[in-house]
């Protein structure tokens, strides 16, 4: 393995913080592995503006000097010399050396990718989108040029794109069109570590790309496997005993505080310890970890509220993938002086995306995922512990500019007893979507090389999801059905996929087309604390008694017919980002539509058609009211509850058919639809006549 080092040696972390009142901690700042000394600097910042105070001229010359400064600067020419002798490199990078945005502009620079193009993936749209803004702006070119990006219902590229950064999973829908990825000269998958399941089947894909371009003659293709940390040995058998290049970056000190107790509500803890850090600490933005947008908006107004009698002046910014990117900018930008920042976000900012001025860390110790039981067929949205790994990440983010402070709201103890690594999203969650992917390829998944294999139980639940849709036509031969080919031209969940085909036959594309782009998207309804009660009466205006579905339709429809929308969303509690990110979706989906013959109708008020098309693909979301006044569903015979945000809670309709399932200390359903006895009887006999419908026992 190469060592290419930067730096020397660990450095003991700085001690004897403050505490605040509310949450006690202890100082662990020498338990972080990969603290490092490093004389201060000015640092390289990902940013999604840049400096927006110089002019062009001067910004670009800043970025360059700053460009310069970064560690992997030094080493570009060792670097360019491993890129040209080895066909498949692992480059463990340290956050803040610079991997992400300059291995991509030394490779072009060299002109190593000749007639070809650069990928460079993410595993999420946020830093796709900001990387290549800052990529374009060290280039001095328009976004769209040389550099561009491409994510989901989104594509900025240009005939003359030479840096492309894409999510993961655009690459794989690429994957479908050409196996061998022609049009790539390099591929660089990015933040591998995080292993979600398009990165881990990309993994697969470009290895067998690669191989087959070797032994076809044809123009080789190039791999990079990059991550700050990682499993090398794993990695490095995987991809033919890759070689190894380790580069340290520019990691500040971090001072790390563990709670001293654990804490029962995480939520309360970092509320308090955001104001401990506003009214005590030196200037600093900071930086909270928490598990869903709904937590974070609630969390946003209960911060802006108390802010109001503070002295100091805090603004309060909230981050998730769902956002609009043009509003994401904002969290970007440099706070004025004497005013402090505090950013609420999801995962989304654990790696790659710097945020300039971030001081302070709280780390709420939760995230949220997914989690798939075979045994149930039930794909759980679960907020769970993060692993060490994520923590160290997490951790990290307050050393990019300089040193700074990690509050945990966990105890040592708790973090010795976490994970060391988090599970592979391939692991854990359902794989019909991926199976169809797969399939639409030529390829079998169960012979498929994953890195981590899922297990039988989990591909076995797939394919029968699968052959229940009519994507495919047996458990065992496993071919796609002309509606399966269908089926994958959506960059959906086969279950949505095929309730979007369905519309078809029941004259109501317009209105499905509307609910699953609302589905896809993030929750339109904004839950006011402090205005609760006029929040849910303005709500109230788009129920319908039908379910939550066609209250959504109802949402959009007003949307459209605002004069002032952003103006009117607000006065009806909506959110109005959510509204135009589902717009766009909409906007695309529809594309995708007519190329596949499936030509826009609406059924007007006739919304039983709409619930039919729901049926078509949620058929196996049945939930069935018992005796005892209790949901039991219909496929696995779990127990289930209402989910107290649905229209139809403390309703008690005899079947119900949902889209998700929330598990918290209960097990609950959302997104709910009425739904009776002879419409499911008419659309998937079979299906109910097997799970004995309406039989009682």
């Amino acid at each position: 393995m190469a060592n290419m080092k930067i730096m020397s040696s660990p450095n003991p972390f700085a001690k004897n913080k403050k505490r605040p009142a509310v949450v006690n901690f202890d100082d662990n700042s020498s338990d972080n592995p990969s603290a490092k000394k490093q004389k201060p600097n000015t640092p390289g910042v990902i940013t999604a503006d840049g400096n927006q105070n110089r002019a062009n001229v001067g910004r670009f010359a800043l970025i360059s000097h700053e460009r310069r400064k970064l560690p992997i600067f030094a080493i570009r020419s060792r670097l360019l010399e491993e890129i040209q002798k080895n066909s498949i490199l692992i480059v463990i990078g340290e956050t803040g050396c610079g991997k992400t945005t300059q291995i991509p502009q030394f490779i072009h620079e060299a002109k190593l990718e000749k007639n070809g193009i650069i990928a460079i993936t993410q595993p999420r749209r946020v830093a796709a989108v900001s990387l290549s803004k800052r990529v374009a702006k060290e280039m001095n070119v328009q976004i769209g040029d040389t550099v561009g990006f491409t994510i989901r219902f989104e594509d900025v590229t240009s005939p003359s794109t030479k840096l492309k950064y894409m999510t993961d999973g655009m690459l794989f829908r690429e994957a479908m069109l050409d196996e061998l990825l022609m049009k790539y000269s390099f591929i660089i998958l990015d933040e591998a570590h995080e292993r979600s399941i398009n990165t881990d089947v990309l993994f697969g894909i470009v290895k067998k790309a690669q191989k087959l371009r070797m032994e076809g003659s044809k123009p080789p293709l190039k791999v990079i496997i990059m991550s700050a940390t990682m499993d090398v040995d794993h990695f490095s058998e995987y991809f033919n005993n890759a070689r190894v290049l380790y580069l340290e970056g520019r990691q500040y000190p971090v001072n790390i505080l563990n709670a001293k107790q654990p804490q029962s509500d995480y939520l309360q803890s970092c509320l308090s310890t955001i104001f401990q850090i506003h009214l005590e600490e030196p200037p600093g933005d900071i930086l909270v970890f928490l598990t869903g947008q709904d937590e974070i908006e609630s969390v946003v107004h209960t911060v802006r509220l108390a802010s109001k009698e503070c002295k100091k002046t805090l603004r309060v910014f909230p981050l998730y993938s769902a956002m609009p990117m043009h509003l994401m900018e904002n969290v970007f930008r440099l706070s004025p002086p004497n005013e402090r920042k505090v950013i609420l976000s999801t995962n989304v900012a654990e790696t790659s995306l710097t945020i300039p001025g971030i001081k302070y860390v709280i780390d709420s110790g939760h995230v949220k995922a997914r989690v798939f039981q075979p045994s149930t067929g039930l794909d759980l949205l679960k907020v769970q512990k993060v692993s060490q790994e994520q923590a160290w990440q997490r951790t990290g983010r307050a050393g990019r500019e300089s040193s700074g402070t990690c509050y945990r709201m966990f105890t040592k103890e708790q973090f010795n007893s976490i994970p060391k690594f988090t599970t592979p999203e391939i692991l854990r969650c359902n794989l019909a979507s991926v199976m169809l992917q797969l399939l639409h390829l030529g390829i079998d998944a169960y012979n498929f090389d994953f890195m981590d294999k899922p297990s039988q139980e989990t591909l076995d639940s797939a394919v029968s999801q699968l052959k229940l849709l009519g994507a495919i036509d047996g458990q065992e031969t496993r071919r796609l059905t002309p509606l399966g080919k269908k089926m994958a031209q959506f960059p959906l969940d086969p279950r949505l996929s095929k309730i979007l085909i369905s519309s078809k036959t029941y004259n109501c594309v317009e209105e499905i087309l509307t609910v699953v782009s609302l589905l896809s998207a993030e929750s339109v309804f904004i839950n006011s604390l402090n205005n609760r009660e006029e929040a849910n009466e303005c709500h109230k205006k788009f129920f319908s008694s039908e379910g939550d579905h066609i209250t959504l339709l109802n949402v959009y429809h007003a949307f459209k017919s605002f004069k002032t929308q952003k103006k009117s969303c607000a006065e009806n509690y909506l959110n109005h980002r959510n509204l135009l990110f589902a717009s766009e979706i909409r906007k695309q989906l529809s594309q995708i539509c007519q190329q596949n013959d499936i030509p826009l109708s609406s059924c007007g008020q006739n919304t039983e058609s709409v619930r039919k098309s729901l049926v078509s693909g949620y058929f196996m979301n049945v939930a069935e009211l018992q005796r005892d006044k209790k949901y039991i569903l219909v496929d696995s015979k779990q127990r289930v509850r209402i989910h107290p945000s649905s229209v139809l809670h403390k309703t008690l309709p005899h079947y119900i058919l949902f889209s998700e399932v929330v598990h918290t200390s209960q097990c609950y359903i959302r997104q709910l639809s009425i739904v009776d006895l002879d419409m499911l009887n008419e659309i998937c006999p079979e299906y109910f006549r097997q799970h004995r419908l309406g039989v009682k026992e």
